[in-house]
């Protein structure tokens, strides 16, 4: 359920369901965008039974990366597992990521 993650009780439950919202709207597979004015690729896989999104996001050209698994438990919430970094860091990275718009443009 949006709004309640065990990982993050600092974190006030508006900006929880409000990252989950973000989180959902980001397509499965590779996708390039930007976050902070910079280029990344961010890649997104979701489990089949959707109890589990991984997301691996690197800085393109530069040495930055996000990484974390958002588990759905049986009950209401979810379980938030940054990979050694903070939970700020990955709420403000989805919260700021913009995939981009444009298509890449083969053959020409």
């Amino acid at each position: 359920m949006p709004g309640t993650m065990t990982a993050c009780r600092e974190t006030p439950p508006p900006l929880l369901a409000t990252f989950e919202d973000a989180l959902a709207k980001l397509p499965d597979g590779y996708v390039d965008g930007y976050f902070d004015h910079r280029s990344w690729g961010v890649t997104v896989k979701r489990s089949q039974d959707g109890k589990r999104t991984w997301l691996y996001g690197e800085e393109l050209g530069g040495t930055d990366i996000v990484s974390f698994n958002l588990y759905r438990l049986a009950g209401p919430g979810s379980t938030l597992k940054p990979c050694e970094m903070s939970t700020a860091k990955v709420i403000e990275f989805v919260l700021g990521f913009e995939p981009s718009t444009e298509k890449a443009a083969f053959g020409t």
